[in-house]
């Protein structure tokens, strides 16, 4: 699947599509260079979802926790700042990553041994017109 951002106007738009392709899906994992928009479209699918915290990138906590309009329980992680499988060991990954809740995240690629088998890879990638495709 392929969604095409041409501006911040349609991002709504993308996280809507993106929501009602997930399908039974929980956990996915965004890839994307710095700046490329994984933080920005994860905030949009969360309000998509109905989740009306602060949704930020959870840079320091390594991960956010939000509720959904209908009260389902989404974890947002950001594995950025991580610098040995250790620290994700400690935090107990297992717990989030096999709940059954929806988790975001980003920078899988430093924590890709420990994803499950059946993450969804979603690569955002950033266009020299500055559109972005989302690639699932």
């Amino acid at each position: 699947m392929e969604i095409k951002i041409n501006s911040l106007d349609t991002i709504q738009d993308a996280a809507k599509s993106f929501v009602q392709n997930m399908g039974d899906n929980t956990v996915f994992a965004f890839y994307g260079k710095m700046g490329a928009g994984k933080t920005t479209f994860i905030k949009a699918v969360c309000e998509c979802l109905g989740v009306e915290d602060v949704i930020n990138s959870p840079t320091f906590a390594i991960v956010n926790e939000y509720r959904s309009a209908s009260g389902e329980l989404i974890y947002h992680f950001d594995f950025y700042r991580i610098k040995k499988l250790e620290e994700v060991y400690d935090m107990g990954y297992e717990d989030y990553f096999y709940s059954g809740a929806l988790c975001f995240i980003e920078w899988p690629e430093l924590i890709e041994e420990l994803l499950p088998e059946d993450a969804v890879r979603v690569t955002i990638t950033e266009n020299e017109t500055g559109t972005r495709d989302i690639k699932f």
